[in-house]
């Protein structure tokens, strides 16, 4: 399958299994490799408006450790050989 240059979905959606699946990895082997589970958080935290109609809560986390970086980057490595 010949994937095309702008093809963003797809390289999305490579990228986040990529990351989910880096992570995992890193918590698996943290024990073994503890550089792998080192990581940040990155966001905003939680915050409630309420309009006394409605209720909103809004908020946006990302946390990415090393082996999440690492399956970022072979995910990008393998999209640009698709």
């Amino acid at each position: 399958m010949k994937v095309k240059s702008n093809d963003g979905l797809i390289l999305l959606l490579l990228i986040l299994t990529g990351a989910i699946i880096g992570s995992i990895i890193g918590s698996a082997l943290g024990d073994v490799f503890p550089i792998l589970n080192y990581g940040k958080a990155i966001g905003v935290e939680p915050f409630l408006l309420d309009l006394s109609v409605i209720t909103l809560t809004f908020g946006f986390k990302l946390t990415l450790n090393i082996s999440g970086i690492i399956g970022i980057v072979l995910a990008f490595i393998l999209y640009r050989k698709l």
